[in-house]
């Protein structure tokens, strides 16, 4: 496992190097597509390298890679609340953003930045074959979700969260148990309606709790409270 992780930033790092000294030069396109595939599978993410990529299909239009650049894309949703889709978007051609699996792409992102999460999961359902391609993809999209609800509520009433994190059941019974256990939140009954689920407290859901230089919640704390679902 040491190795793989060695490797994975030797990779990272020589990219890096080739973004900052040659970063108009196309010879380095095939590296930074390369990348593209590394990070997918490694399940890691360098907004600068792949916008870095973008650019240079702006100079090369013949050689841009419609798959790389949906992984991008896919890679930058999961990289919310971040702003990295638009900043994706903004390199890529209109006649580009206009075939199917861009068009999806911008639908689901317009989704999410209006936490239309029911709406989101079902038109996710419908485009398996884009999103399945990139490992972490749910999760991902998940936690971003936990963060929005967490920058409303107190008390979440089971069914909104199900519905916003796309789990029912006993999969739902399985996470919740999860969370109990490990990061602090409690469920208590809703008076014979079903569950209320408390989330931590923070900043946004106890305004109280604001410092006076507050940033807002990093999406990497938000994305360690999910397991591997099953």
């Amino acid at each position: 496992m040491g190795r793989e992780v060695e490797a994975s930033s030797a990779v990272a790092y020589t990219v890096e190097q080739l973004v900052a000294v040659n970063p108009y030069n196309p010879d380095i396109l095939p590296d930074l597509e390369n990348y593209v595939n590394e990070q997918v599978s490694s399940q890691t993410y360098s907004l600068d390298a792949n916008l870095c990529l973008l650019r240079l299909y702006q100079f090369e239009p013949e050689r841009m890679s419609t798959q790389i650049v949906a992984r991008i894309l896919v890679k930058a949703l999961m990289a919310m609340p971040a702003p990295d889709f638009s900043l994706c978007l903004f390199l890529i051609p209109e006649r580009v953003q206009m075939e199917e699996q861009f068009k999806t792409l911008i639908v689901l992102s317009h989704y999410l930045e209006t936490a239309r999460f029911r709406q989101f999961w079902d038109e996710a359902a419908k485009s398996r074959h884009i999103l399945e391609a990139v490992p972490g993809f749910e999760q991902a999209i998940q936690a971003y979700a936990i963060h929005v609800l967490s920058l409303t509520y107190q008390k979440v009433p089971r069914s909104i969260l199900a519905e916003a994190i796309n789990i029912e059941g006993l999969s739902l019974d399985k996470f919740l148990e999860h969370q109990v256990t490990n990061f602090g939140w409690v469920i208590e009954k809703d008076h014979g309606r079903g569950q209320l689920i408390i989330l931590p407290r923070n900043e946004f859901n106890h305004p109280e709790l604001k410092k006076g230089t507050a940033d807002g919640i990093p999406l990497e704390h938000v994305t360690r409270i999910f397991p591997i679902l099953g």
